[in-house]
C-alpha cells in the first residue's frame, strides 16, 4: 500500500515522534511505500513549556520525512491537504493527542479525502486532554468527525471517542519502545548516571506535568522516610519540568527530603533512557488522570516493575499483583504500594512476569490493526 503518516517525527523529540517513526519502519518492512509528513512548526514558542522542541541529531537515513506542516497557518493546511489529495495514498495515518492539533489536522483530513480514494485513519492517544480548555470540545468535534476510523489504546479513550463519532474503532495496546535498546547491568547504569550503587533507587520518569502526580509521590516518600523503613533508598526523578519546578523543590524541603530526591531535570535523550530504567528497582506512575502511558511500555521494554495509580487505562496495561501494584491516587496509597514492592521476592517475581506480559505489545500487531481498520473503512 501507499501510506502517508502525518504527525511528529525527526527533528521533533519525544515518544510521539518515536512512535510514528517505528510505525513507518514496520510498514516499510512489510513492503508498503511510506512517507512521513511532519512539522515545520509544531507549537508556537509561547505555548511550549519546555526548553526545546527539536533534536540536534541528523535525520534517520531509512525514512522519508518531509517537514511541511505548520499547525498555526491555515493557508499551509490547505496546501498540505491538496498535496496529499494529489499524491493519493491509500490512507493517511494521523497521530492525535491534543485538541490544539484539531484545526490543522481536521482541515488537512477533509481536503485529502476529496480525491475519493484516500482514507484518513487515526492512532489516538487522548480525546479529552489532561489539561482542559474552553475550545476542547469544539476542536475535537471538528477533527474527529473528519476521520474514517480509529485505533485506540485504552477503553477510556474508546468511551470518550463514542461521544463524538460512530466511525469504526479498533483496540491495540501501546507497543514497546524497542528503540531505547536493552537493559544493562545495574552497576554500569549507576556509573553512567553518577549514582552510588550502594543505594537503591525508585524512578519517576517523563515530562513533569501537574496531572502526573509527582507531588503525590514526594509526599508519599516523606511518609516512608518518616516511618524509618527507607534508609539507603532514593527517589530518582528524571524528566524536564513542564510545571513550575520551584513548587516541587519547596515540597521536597518541607518533607525534609534534600538529598533523598535526586533531580535529573532535563529532557532525557534516547540513548540515556536505558540507564535510568536499569538503575531503578521499579518505576512509579502516581498519575491523577491518564489514558495510557508510554512510560509503562518503556518499563516493559526493560522488565522494570511498576507502581501505577488506579486511573484511566493504566490498570489495563499493568495487572495488579503481577508486574507491580495498582494503588489509589493518594500519597498514602502510593506510599503503601511502594513499601510493598520491597517485600521479600516481590521485585524478582514482578521482573520475571514482565517478560511474559510484554509479549502482548508489538509494533507488528499495531500495524496489523491499522491495516484491518483500513479494510473495514474501505468496505463501508
Amino acid at each position: 500500500m501507499k501510506i502517508t503518516i502525518l504527525g511528529p517525527a525527526h527533528p521533533y523529540r519525544g515518544g510521539l515522534a518515536s512512535i510514528m517513526e517505528i510505525m513507518a519502519r514496520t510498514f516499510a518492512a512489510r513492503g508498503d511505500r511510506v512517507d512521513i509528513k511532519t512539522f515545520t512548526l509544531q507549537y508556537p514558542a509561547l505555548l511550549f513549556p519546555g526548553k526545546s522542541q527539536t533534536l540536534e541529531t541528523p535525520p534517520p537515513e531509512d525514512l522519508r520525512i518531509c517537514r511541511c506542516v505548520n499547525t498555526v497557518n491555515p493557508l499551509n493546511w490547505l496546501r498540505v491537504g491538496r498535496r496529499i489529495r494529489r499524491e493519493r495514498p491509500d490512507f493517511v495515518l494521523m497521530k492525535y493527542w491534543t485538541p490544539f492539533m484539531a484545526p490543522c489536522f481536521g482541515t488537512i483530513a477533509r481536503i485529502a479525502r476529496r480525491n475519493g480514494h484516500t482514507k484518513v485513519l487515526c492512532q489516538i492517544d487522548n480525546v479529552e486532554p489532561h489539561e482542559r480548555h474552553a475550545t476542547d470540545r469544539a476542536f475535537n468535534r471538528y477533527y474527529l468527525r473528519a476521520v474514517d476510523g480509529f485505533v485506540y489504546m485504552s477503553e477510556q479513550v474508546h468511551q470518550e471517542l463514542a461521544a463524538y463519532t460512530s466511525a469504526p474503532a479498533l483496540f491495540s495496546p501501546h507497543p514497546l519502545f524497542e528503540n531505547f535498546g536493552e537493559r544493562v547491568e545495574r552497576s554500569e547504569a549507576c556509573v553512567r548516571l553518577g549514582l552510588d550503587p550502594r543505594n537503591r533507587y525508585v524512578l519517576f520518569f517523563g515530562l513533569i506535568r501537574d496531572y502526573k502526580g509527582l507531588d503525590l509521590l514526594i509526599d508519599a516518600w516523606g511518609l516512608l522516610k518518616r516511618s524509618g523503613r527507607f534508609a539507603g533508598r532514593k527517589l530518582l526523578v528524571a524528566g524536564e519540568f513542564y510545571a513550575p519546578k520551584e513548587r516541587f523543590v519547596r515540597q521536597i524541603a518541607e518533607n525534609g527530603l534534600q538529598g533523598e530526591v535526586l533531580l535529573h531535570d532535563y529532557f532525557i535523550p534516547d540513548e540515556q533512557v536505558k540507564y535510568f530504567f536499569s538503575a531503578a528497582d521499579f518505576v512509579v506512575q502516581p498519575y491523577r488522570t491518564a489514558t495510557q502511558s508510554g512510560v509503562t511500555q518503556i518499563a516493559y521494554q526493560f522488565c522494570t516493575p511498576m507502581v501505577v495509580t488506579d486511573v484511566g487505562g493504566l490498570p489495563e496495561i499493568v495487572p495488579d499483583g503481577r508486574v507491580g501494584y495498582v494503588c489509589p491516587p493518594t500519597a498514602e496509597g502510593v506510599a503503601e504500594a511502594v513499601a510493598r514492592m520491597y517485600e521479600p521476592g516481590a521485585l524478582e517475581r514482578f521482573g520475571l512476569n514482565c517478560l511474559e506480559e510484554r509479549k502482548r505489545f508489538s509494533w507488528e500487531e499495531m500495524c496489523n490493526r491499522v491495516t484491518e481498520l483500513y479494510r473495514i473503512v474501505s468496505e463501508r
